[in-house]
């Protein structure tokens, strides 16, 4: 009862947060401009910033070969749930611009902008190191499978860039690379100076805030009052908040995954929809008003069903 309340307390704290970005839409003192602003920053800047403090002060070169096996759980987890995902789309008969959408909503986690507020609100800054380790494997799957499949849902036209595409969009993203910097500092058994690392403090404190913040802004932008439920999003909601996490805590207990990375997979997995989806719709030509609504949605049923997945985690 006590993990239920700590994750009520936390969802009430999330929503609070959010509510600024959707009042500060209502005012007019944020704009799509100052969306770009923030969201470039978060993911260029704070992101890696947190990234380097969470892992350099929570691991140590011991924890490293087993960060490889957290890795690997979290890949097939991932990958099960998008397998599934594609299943129901295509029982569900939904038209070209949908389907491909459909499916990476349910099959991606939102494990930044919501996953790392959610995260360090029930587990403290302890948890970051299994964040980043889960949002490697997210990643890894948005920026492959996930693009693919909205690019074959949309008509604006194919990417391109084979294998070495891929490998160029993945590695050359700040988190990951700080992320991959990180375990390497770790492995030689190298430290950070002092300043260095009280900078990254002060810049990675601003994540959780400012994510929180631009998630109430996109709901702002949607309008509340445009919410509903169309065809294939309820599956899609019971796939991203029910199934999803239950296909991981299979996975972790395959692969002896205990304790706090346990949790912090399961959470990170039970998130909203992975906000780059509507953003990937629009660059496609896919149906981004059905990404947005999704998005939206999975962000206002998580504040019911993360409580209650903290009550069955115990």
């Amino acid at each position: 009862m006590a993990g239920f309340l700590n994750a009520l307390s936390a969802c009430l704290v999330l929503l609070m947060l959010m509510a600024v970005g959707y009042g500060m839409g209502v005012r007019g003192w944020m704009t799509a401009r100052e969306k770009k602003f923030v969201s470039k920053y978060i993911i260029n800047i704070a992101v890696p910033c947190n990234c380097v403090v969470g892992l350099l002060d929570n691991l140590d070169h011991d924890d490293l070969a087993r960060a490889g096996l957290l890795v690997v759980s979290a890949l097939l987890g991932v990958g099960v749930t998008l397998l599934i995902s594609a299943g129901v789309a295509a029982l569900l008969r939904l038209p070209r611009g949908r389907w491909g959408v459909f499916v990476a909503m349910a099959g991606l986690s939102n494990t930044l902008f919501i996953g790392i507020p959610v995260s360090t609100q029930l587990f403290g800054e302890a948890c970051m190191p299994y964040v980043m380790l889960y949002y490697l494997a997210n990643t890894s799957f948005l920026q492959s499978v996930g693009l693919l499949l909205i690019e074959r849902s949309g008509d604006g036209g194919s990417r391109g860039g084979g294998v070495g595409g891929f490998l160029r969009d993945l590695f050359t993203k700040p988190p990951i690379l700080a992320v991959l910097a990180s375990l390497l500092l770790l492995a030689l058994g190298w430290e950070l100076p002092t300043p260095v690392m009280r900078f990254a403090g002060y810049i990675g404190d601003s994540v959780s805030p400012l994510a929180l913040i631009y998630c109430g802004f996109i709901l702002y932008e949607l309008g509340l009052r445009n919410l509903r439920l169309m065809p294939g999003l309820p599956a899609m909601l019971v796939i991203r908040l029910g199934l999803s996490p239950a296909i991981c805590w299979l996975f972790c207990l395959l692969f002896g995954v205990e304790g706090l990375a346990r949790d912090v997979f399961v959470v990170e997995s039970a998130l909203p929809v992975v906000s780059q989806v509507t953003v990937m719709a629009g660059a496609y030509g896919a149906d981004e008003e059905y990404a947005a609504t999704g998005a939206c949605l999975s962000v206002l049923a998580c504040l019911v069903t993360i409580p209650v997945l903290m009550l069955i985690l115990g």
